[in-house]
């Protein structure tokens, strides 16, 4: 394939991108009942993925019917990708901005992956989880901190895992994918997060099955903040889908959850080592 074909189809799936992002954004907010944080997620990374993202949208998180939402999002795999999205949403914005900066300071690889996982991380639990989420968990920001920081921890370990190892592969064969100005750097970009995704839907599940992190809801349940609305009053309250907000506690040992963390730091460590292998990580 020509260099020029493969540009045109870049901008083509940008252009994709950007009408998947408009439909999502005027669903979510004119039609869906999801709490805000969950509609800003989905049209992040619908903007990051494009149709992909708006088709799992429809799937998953799109009310068929009114007064059907809850109903329909309470199926743990719905519930799991909910949490998927949540997550990546504010980990791959902040992997976004490190990686323009990193390319604008012309920092080396090892040093951008670095950089990237800490802003990350960073901004998916300070912002997109403590920042958001704080309410459900009761108007504490460092009780949410403390809540979230767990499970934001092993997702970021997925994603990061996926994302190092598209990055630094593409960016080390692919001229001008380093380029912050260059077509080519926003289609590895948009490449390594549908990668994360992908790679850090399996953990989630296990956190929302075993109660460690949220899933979706909706404010007829649980209020404009996440916090859990009166019963009597609220009979959406009752529905399925407000248990993926509510978060029972959990049932899982110390050993089980060290079990998974130690699991997801591998996977953060074969990226890097992939990275390292097929492209120019040092």
């Amino acid at each position: 394939m020509s260099g020029t074909t493969a540009e045109a189809l870049m901008y083509a799936w940008f252009a994709l991108a950007l009408l998947s992002t408009g439909y999502v954004a005027h669903d979510a907010f004119t039609e869906n009942p999801e709490l805000t944080v969950m509609k800003w997620g989905w049209v992040l990374v619908t903007l990051y993925i494009g149709p992909v993202g708006a088709a799992l949208y429809v799937l998953s998180c799109k009310e068929p019917r009114p007064g059907t939402h809850e109903r329909f999002v309470a199926p743990l795999w719905k519930q799991a990708l909910g949490s998927t999205i949540h997550c990546v949403a504010g980990d791959a914005t902040g992997i976004m901005v490190a990686a323009v900066v990193a390319s604008l300071l012309g920092l080396p690889p090892w040093a951008d992956a670095l950089f990237e996982y800490a802003v990350g991380f960073g901004f998916g639990l300070l912002v997109f989880q403590a920042l958001f989420m704080r309410d459900m968990l009761g108007g504490s920001y460092v009780r949410a901190v403390r809540s979230t920081v767990y499970a934001e921890w092993l997702s970021m370990n997925c994603v990061m895992g996926a994302m190092v190892a598209v990055n630094v592969i593409v960016r080390s064969q692919v001229p001008g994918a380093r380029d912050v100005g260059d077509v080519r750097f926003w289609a590895t970009f948009s490449l390594a997060v549908l990668a994360g995704l992908a790679f850090a839907y399996p953990v989630n599940v296990w956190l929302v099955a075993n109660h460690l992190k949220h899933g979706m809801g909706t404010v007829r349940a649980l209020g404009e903040g996440g916090e859990p609305l009166p019963a009597a009053t609220h009979a959406a309250a009752t529905h399925a889908g407000a248990s993926g907000m509510a978060m029972p506690e959990a049932e899982v040992t110390a050993e089980q959850k060290t079990a998974m963390a130690v699991l997801t730091v591998l996977f953060l460590a074969a990226g890097v080592l992939l990275a390292a292998i097929f492209g120019h990580l040092a």
